[in-house]
């Protein structure tokens, strides 16, 4: 270290919960006890699929800007990871910054994507007066969230990328100041929860320009459909032509929209947005192997498969753990890894074809990452 730069020690802050998630703060410190940089470590469960193994995010990452611009950031993470490696197999970023997280091992993971749906579009398919009150359709409580829980689980119980939320989960934007907070609509059928749309959060005073759905969950496309009614019943009142909802065109809300008619956005980022990185592979890959074998299920396993399966384990197969996780999590099937120049071995391509189908495959719906799972 340079004479001139001030020596800092690392510390980590265990176990604090922060809306309902448990927080890690990794900080380091300045001789004179001054803070230099910081971030946070959240615990969640993160699905492969069927299988959802404990993971860690990076997330509120800062350097003060007196400490800026000498190396500080990058220390701070290379510990922060190391630690991570000692509690959990694989991280996440929710929101990285182009450039710079793949120096650490991660890698994009997920593609972005939304529905932009015609208010017109609904309203032809509803046959409703678009003045009308959806019956069903009401505000979202506190009391509601249990149930908007077990709708979530159950509808993303395959779907990469996505959080296993346990009972607590409450990751909606508190009021503030400045904020109203998450706007929740629910749809009611015989006193049951049968779906629920999250709505962007705004500033106080800002235009009434958009309706942007973070989340919307339906048990049935009757119940989606019904969403879908009262989203543009509120674009109706505020004389919007459009609103957009963030989910994957092939989920149940994204059928029922492509029926009525809607435009499908998505986007693949080459670095920044939301990334991964494999800390352990052989106990990482072990934790999944049902999952793999999940999806192999129309291969029949042979003397070969466990075989491929310990090769994948020590990294002699995909020894790229960059597109180990790609492929994992369906960003990648074994066709863009050819694309990409990672080479298999013939004797496993049939069943890396089936463990890595990208997604949009019947094992494995598109990976998709809500809104409100960015911690």
């Amino acid at each position: 270290m340079p004479e001139h730069e001030p020596a800092v020690r690392y510390t980590e802050v265990a176990d604090q919960e922060v809306r309902s998630l448990r927080t890690r703060y990794c900080r380091l410190w300045s001789d004179a006890g001054a803070p230099v940089a910081e971030l946070e470590a959240v615990s969640f469960r993160v699905r492969f699929g069927g299988v959802a193994v404990a993971a860690e995010g990076i997330g509120g990452v800062e350097t003060e800007p007196e400490f800026r611009r000498r190396g500080h950031m990058s220390r701070l993470l290379r510990q922060a990871l190391a630690g991570m490696a000692q509690r959990v197999d694989v991280a996440f970023v929710s929101d990285g910054v182009e450039g710079v997280y793949e120096k650490f091992g991660f890698v994009g993971a997920v593609a972005e994507g939304a529905l932009v749906v015609p208010v017109r579009n609904v309203e032809r398919a509803s046959g409703d007066d678009p003045a009308a009150a959806v019956p069903g359709v009401r505000s979202g409580l506190a009391a509601d969230l249990p149930a908007m829980v077990r709708l979530y689980n159950t509808a993303h119980a395959q779907r990469p990328w996505t959080h296993e939320r346990h009972v607590g989960w409450n990751r909606l934007v508190p009021q503030a100041t400045w904020e109203p907070g998450s706007q929740t609509l629910v749809l009611h059928n015989r006193d049951a929860l049968a779906g629920y749309a999250v709505l962007e959060g705004r500033a106080f005073g800002d235009p009434l320009g958009s309706v942007v759905v973070d989340e919307l969950v339906a048990e049935d496309a009757a119940a989606a459909a019904l969403l879908l009614a009262a989203l543009a019943r509120m674009c109706w009142q505020r004389r919007l032509s459009e609103f957009t909802v963030r989910e994957p065109a092939d989920s149940l809300v994204g059928r029922v929209a492509r029926h009525m008619g809607c435009t499908v956005q998505r986007g693949f980022r080459p670095s920044g947005g939301m990334m991964a990185a494999v800390l352990n592979r052989s106990v990482l890959v072990r934790k999944l192997e049902p999952e793999l074998r999940r999806r192999a299920a129309g291969q029949r396993p042979d003397p070969g498969y466990d075989t491929a399966l310990a090769a994948l384990r020590r990294g002699d197969l995909i020894p790229d753990d960059t597109a180990l996780v790609r492929l994992l999590l369906g960003h990648w099937s074994t066709d863009d890894a050819d694309a990409a120049g990672v080479a298999m071995p013939d004797r496993y391509r049939d069943l890396c074809a089936a463990w890595f189908p990208g997604g949009g495959s019947p094992s494995l719906p598109t990976p998709y990452a809500h809104r409100l799972d960015r911690y």
